[in-house]
């Protein structure tokens, strides 16, 4: 058995053909033990219907493609290629896209992180 595991999603801007909401949840395919990542593709003017919030879990968005927007809190933050934004699991969040937007998102437990960086890394 080999130490680490690969999957292949394919590309982005099809997720939505491939995965329930367009959305790939990789906790299951990779047999994650420490976050879940899940890779979103938002086609152009498509609302999230719902707010949501998070029990324990922080998470952090790092925009890949498209614009759009996030509600956090009642607050309206515009979103792009290159923002990444962290919400605290107490915080309500919702999302609009106003061009095709992909997105990777990162949940993991707030507070857990006790090594990162160089101070896990070492040399081989």
């Amino acid at each position: 058995m080999e130490n680490f595991k690969t999957t292949e999603l394919g590309n982005i801007a099809q997720l939505g053909s491939k995965y329930q909401n367009g959305k790939a949840f990789l906790h299951d395919t990779l047999n994650l033990s420490s976050c879940e990542i899940s890779v979103n593709e938002m086609p152009a003017g498509q609302k999230l219907p719902f707010n949501h919030k998070h029990k324990q879990n922080e998470e952090v968005y790092i925009f890949l493609k498209g614009e759009g927007s996030m509600t956090l809190d009642g607050k309206t933050v515009e979103v792009k290629e290159g923002t990444c934004v962290k919400v605290l699991p107490e915080v309500s969040r919702t999302m609009e896209s106003k061009t095709d937007l992909q997105f990777i998102c990162v949940q993991a437990k707030a507070g857990s992180l006790v090594q990162f960086g160089m101070g896990d890394g070492e040399l081989c």
